[in-house]
């Protein structure tokens, strides 16, 4: 059942090969902190849709841009998740994640603000590498 208190939902496009959700990085976009313990994701002015009624295949698209900024500080604790049947692992640290973020719709002069990085928490995050299909071995 749909949400009837949503108002927008930011999103890339779906790309014409089906990829969605998924958006280049630009260089310099992730930082590693020179210990290796921390990583820092930023971005300014991605290029999104604001798609209210998505998935909805007749919900309107409305061009929009979107900031953000996440980090993530490893506590050092290993994690390893695999599944040799589905060729799929992940190894690496549990970790704390902050994120602060502001969108714009300028058609409708609609626009956001998160709050600042400081004060948010994630109630579950990991950093590492993750290993799938004919990579898996």
């Amino acid at each position: 059942m749909a949400s009837t208190s949503q108002i927008h939902d930011f999103h890339p496009p779906i790309a014409p090969s089906g990829l969605y959700w998924v958006v280049p990085v630009p260089v310099g976009g992730v930082e590693l902190d020179g210990d290796g313990k921390s990583v820092t994701l930023a971005m300014r002015d991605v290029a999104v849709i604001d798609q209210p009624r998505w998935p909805a295949l007749d919900a309107s698209a409305t061009p929009a841009k979107m900031s953000f900024k996440m980090v993530w500080k490893s506590t050092g604790e290993h994690v390893l998740y695999e599944d040799a049947a589905r060729q799929f692992r992940f190894e690496g640290t549990r970790a704390v994640c902050q994120m602060e973020a502001q969108v714009e719709v300028p058609s409708i002069g609609f626009s956001w603000k998160s709050d600042p990085l400081a004060s948010s928490s994630a109630a579950f995050a990991i950093v590492g590498n993750e290993t799938n299909g004919r990579y898996y071995g």
